[in-house]
């Protein structure tokens, strides 16, 4: 039995503070939620954390640059039915213009109202969506992806001949009327082929957006299966550090006593 040298009480302190130390990672990650409170807790899984995040940001901003690409499609679409709406009642005019019971004052109230159809038309295609113009026809990339790759979503181009020609055409005879009527179609064709041009885009686009959400949340899941910490799991860790806090503080003031035994020997 030694005074110097308390090798009891050595062992319990180093044991003790071995379970502190425990305990205290323990409790940053249960306050943290997180399995890597340091660098030093998971080095590898922290560079994969560190990727998967940047992945997960890449993706979440290619998901709202392909929502906002539909929405501008969407937008383009609806302008586009009440195109058509107009055209056909342009188209409507133009038939009844070639009444010949008509007379010329007559047609020219129907030239009044094609006129203001027409420049309803006009004034669509100067429409743009969050100042980008929606029917200048050109063709717009969007990125669908977080590496960058991307999609040509085809333009839509009201200022077209097909649309020109009828917005400007002359009812007020039976002979324009007839002329207009056969430029009025062509436009109605015209928009039949934009709309479906449209409507092919955001399918496509729909598609993409569902396919980045699902990447997306795998992407989550498996970061958080890296980071996250599992509660239940950490909480019997720390009950666990706490009893051998406990019982190894108990154990070192016991430890801390041997010395007072040999002292006894020397009375």
């Amino acid at each position: 039995m030694v005074i110097n040298t308390n090798m009891a009480a050595i062992t319990a302190a180093n044991n003790l503070n071995k379970s502190t130390s425990s305990l205290n990672e323990s409790l940053a990650k249960l306050s943290s939620g997180s399995k890597i409170v340091n660098p030093s807790d998971d080095p590898a899984g922290l560079a994969e954390s560190i990727t998967l995040s940047a992945q997960i940001g890449q993706t979440s901003a290619a998901n709202d640059n392909v929502s906002n690409a539909v929405s501008f499609l969407q937008t383009q679409d609806g302008y586009l039915q009440q195109v058509g709406s107009a055209l056909d009642q342009m188209s409507t005019l133009a038939v009844e213009a070639q009444d010949v019971t008509k007379t010329n004052t007559e047609r020219a109230d129907y030239q009044a109202e094609f006129n203001t159809l027409a420049g309803y038309i006009t004034d669509t295609g100067t429409k743009s969506f969050n100042g980008v113009s929606l029917f200048a026809g050109t063709t717009l990339a969007v990125t669908t992806d977080g590496e960058g790759d991307t999609f040509k979503m085809a333009g839509i181009n009201l200022s077209a001949s097909a649309y020109t020609t009828a917005t400007a055409a002359d009812i007020s005879t039976t002979t324009g009327a007839a002329s207009a009527l056969t430029t009025v179609t062509a436009a109605i064709t015209q928009l039949a082929t934009d709309r479906a041009t449209v409507g092919a885009s955001e399918e496509r686009l729909t598609y993409t957006g569902n396919e980045l959400g699902v990447l997306q949340d795998n992407l989550t899941a498996a970061n958080s299966k890296i980071t996250d910490v599992d509660v239940a799991k950490e909480s019997t860790s720390y009950a666990k550090y706490q009893i051998l806090v406990q019982s190894g503080t108990s154990m070192l003031a016991q430890a801390n006593q041997n010395s007072q035994y040999a002292l006894k020997l020397l009375q």
